[in-house]
């Protein structure tokens, strides 16, 4: 029943953030209002925000496990689907991604600008001084959006449940929203910890959904490099699996002059198109593990 309950709690993420409806980010900055007021000197304290994280995971793991003991399993599934489909999700992207390559192609890069500064992390919405930096810290931003909010969900929920499921995805709610700024860097830390693993799967993923040649030629360092951070095996991952220098704004202006004011739709229609495809294998992973009675 797992791959059950993550297919049915996928496509109905999907239609939602086609629509832009129910952000679990809402919820998290919500939940954590409780811990906004702290002791001077302890702004940069992590505990208060790991317990209210740990909460919501301890007790859904225990009300499956329960449910288990009991011989009502099957009454937990809906549960299950409810939760994965709060954590899960990207609403509001579609329609930024749409809104800046429709700027791009007109050559208005101040607008494209302002269609998604707010996506962007704080320390690099100041540094985009070129269209080639914008890019590439747009498809930074919609990778580790997706990785985080659909692959990693996916990731600790097979491997550990539904409990493991929200702590990870409590640890990303932590590093983007906690209200004490001082905390974020450390919740960081524990976030690069949780995804060391399906990060680097996500990466092989790439290679198999993508050039899988371009994928050996580019990623083999950052595959081993232990301390290398979650964006930048996504994006040396990605850049080795598109062809067309598709993350490479430089290159493809000088090769293809000529289509210049496409790059920024083709760009992110690449890089989405690499993330489905490597979901999809997921999926058909996840079906294998179920056949052959490991999940």
């Amino acid at each position: 029943m797992t791959l059950v309950v993550f297919l049915i709690a996928y496509f109905v993420r999907r239609r939602l953030d086609n629509v832009n409806a129910v952000s679990g980010d809402v919820l998290w900055r919500r939940w954590f209002h409780k811990g906004g007021v702290a002791k001077a000197g302890r702004e940069s304290g992590i505990v208060t925000g790991l317990v209210l994280v740990a909460l919501p995971a301890l007790l859904a793991a225990l009300c499956v496990y329960g449910l288990s003991l009991y011989g009502w399993r099957i009454a937990a599934y809906p549960l299950e689907i409810l939760v994965l489909v709060l954590m899960m999700g990207t609403p509001g992207w579609r329609s930024c991604v749409q809104l800046y390559g429709d700027a791009w192609q007109k050559g208005d890069m101040q607008a494209a600008w302002h269609h998604i500064q707010d996506r962007l992390p704080a320390s690099e919405r100041g540094a985009a001084t070129s269209p080639e930096i914008m890019h590439l810290s747009l498809t930074r931003a919609l990778a580790v959006a997706v990785f985080q909010r659909f692959f990693l969900v996916a990731f600790w929920y097979v491997v550990g449940g539904i409990g493991l499921a929200i702590f990870a995805r409590g640890l990303v709610a932590l590093a983007e929203q906690w209200p004490q700024a001082a905390a974020r860097p450390r919740y960081l830390k524990a976030c690069e910890w949780a995804s060391w693993i399906p990060v680097r799967l996500l990466s092989v993923t790439f290679g198999i959904a993508g050039d899988l040649s371009g994928w050996l030629g580019e990623a083999r360092a950052v595959m081993t490099g232990i301390t290398k951070k979650t964006s930048e095996v996504l994006m040396v991952s990605a850049n080795g699996s598109l062809t067309g220098y598709a993350l490479d704004p430089g290159r493809f202006s000088q090769v293809h002059p000529d289509e210049w004011a496409s790059f920024g739709g083709r760009s992110l229609r690449a890089v989405r198109g690499l993330l489905n495809r490597s979901m999809l294998a997921w999926i058909c992973a996840l079906a294998l593990l179920v056949i052959a009675g490991v999940v």
